[in-house]
Parts: structure tokens; C-alpha cells; sequence
């Protein structure tokens, strides 16, 4: 381990607080390897640090809860390949590492889109709920993607709705809601896609439907969506005025 590594544990260690971990046990957490530090925290450390690609290799290494997201943090997403991905997402043991290394890091590698179907079909909880988080996370932060792409995940999503199992049936409702999100045309076909996957029967499947019908269909998202709508009509509008 270097210098470098050792120092940053350590730094880690200082910020560690107790307290917060048997908090984080309450949310699924586990305290093997757990300091207890915050994400603001990490943030502020990881900004400090700057992108440290062999730095945030070693962090992974070391096992420690927090110094995994950390690594996310100040790895480089250019030098993060397919190998890697497989190999971080195998080690995977907590819900936030999953979805903090999905977020900060993956989602903005080359591999994005690649790895979804291989993850989703994953029998292993924390690899097929980093599938899910992955459409999440892309739904939210991929400005440029069509309505075709989140489409295409549909009958992924369809296929694991009966997958009972707490983080990743979370994990499929995340999906919906952020795609719904997107705008009105994707809201109105994550409702239909909660629609059947409700008709699916099953506890996972209705309560994922019921979740996300509940949000897509609240006056809160409808108006949130509205503007979003009436500038794409005002712009329609425009062109055909234009061409006139």
C-alpha cells in the first residue's frame, strides 16, 4: 500500500464518527468496515484530493466502507474499463456504495448502456440492483439520450418486477419514477408499464407499481413536466410558422 493510500485512511479514519454507524445500521448498513462518515464529508475529502486514479484503485482494495465511495469519487472515469466495472460491481455489499459508485463513477464511463442488461439478469442482489440504479441514474443525468433508449428497458424492467427482494425491487421502482420524470411522453408510458407490472400480481410487483403510480400521477410532477411540455410545443410551433 502507499504512502498516499495510508494517509487517506487515516484522514478517513479521523473523520469517522461511532455514532453514525450504528445510524447506518438502521438503513441496511453494515458496520463491517464502516467509519461512519457523511457524504458532504467524502465530497469535501474527495475534492480535496482531486482525481486519483491509483489512489482510488488502492482505496477499492482496502475494503474500508467509506473509502470505497471515495475511490468512486477520484477515480477517472476515462481510465475505468469493462474489467474493472465487473469486478467493482462484484464486490458490492451495501445499497449506498452501489449506488454512490453508480452515480459518481460508472455512469460516466464509455460502458454506461453495456453493462445494464448483463447486470439485470445478474442473480446476484447487489449486481442486478446496480443494473437498475444504472437506468436510474442515466434517466436523471443523460440530457442527450432519446426517449428510445429508457424505452428499450422496459421489458428488462417488466422481467425482474417480480424480484422480491428489498433493494432491488427499490431499485426497479427508482428506474421507473426517474424515466417518468423525464418528460410527459415517458410519464405517461411509465404509467402503462406500472399498469402491468401491478397486473403481474406478485407483493414485489404491486407494491413497485403502486410506488411509482403514486408519484408519476401527483400534481407535483404533472406541473414540474408542464413547462418542460409547453416549450417543446411553443418550439414546434415556431418551426412550422417558419416554414409557412
Amino acid at each position: 500500500m502507499s504512502k498516499e493510500c495510508e494517509e487517506t485512511l487515516e484522514a478517513l479514519k479521523a473523520l469517522g464518527d461511532p455514532e453514525k454507524v450504528e445510524g447506518m445500521t438502521r438503513y441496511g448498513i453494515s458496520k463491517v468496515g464502516t467509519l461512519g462518515i457523511s457524504m458532504p464529508a467524502l465530497k469535501e475529502l474527495a475534492k480535496e484530493i482531486g482525481k486519483r486514479h491509483g489512489l482510488a484503485l488502492e482505496l477499492w482494495e482496502s475494503g474500508v466502507h467509506e473509502a470505497r465511495i471515495l475511490a468512486a469519487l477520484v477515480a477517472e472515469p476515462s481510465r475505468v474499463d469493462r474489467e474493472l466495472m465487473e469486478a467493482w460491481v462484484r464486490d458490492f455489499d451495501s445499497w449506498d456504495v452501489c449506488d454512490q459508485v453508480c452515480s459518481y463513477l460508472f455512469s460516466q464511463t464509455r460502458f454506461a448502456y453495456d453493462v445494464i442488461p448483463d447486470w439485470t439478469r445478474s442473480e446476484e442482489e447487489f449486481v442486478r440492483r446496480a443494473g437498475f440504479v444504472m437506468i436510474a441514474v442515466l434517466a436523471v443525468h443523460d440530457k442527450k439520450a432519446g426517449d428510445e433508449t429508457f424505452l428499450g428497458f422496459f421489458p428488462l424492467i417488466e422481467r425482474r418486477a417480480g424480484d422480491d427482494r428489498n433493494f432491488v425491487k427499490k431499485a426497479i421502482n427508482w428506474a421507473i419514477r426517474q424515466i417518468g420524470k423525464r418528460n410527459p411522453r415517458l410519464r405517461e408510458e411509465c404509467m402503462t408499464l406500472a399498469r402491468r407490472i401491478r397486473a403481474q400480481g406478485s407483493p414485489s410487483a404491486r407494491w413497485i407499481a403502486s410506488d411509482a403510480l403514486r408519484e408519476l400521477s401527483s400534481k407535483e410532477v404533472e406541473r414540474r413536466l408542464e413547462p418542460r411540455s409547453s416549450l417543446v410545443a411553443n418550439r414546434d410551433a415556431k418551426r412550422r410558422n417558419a416554414k409557412k
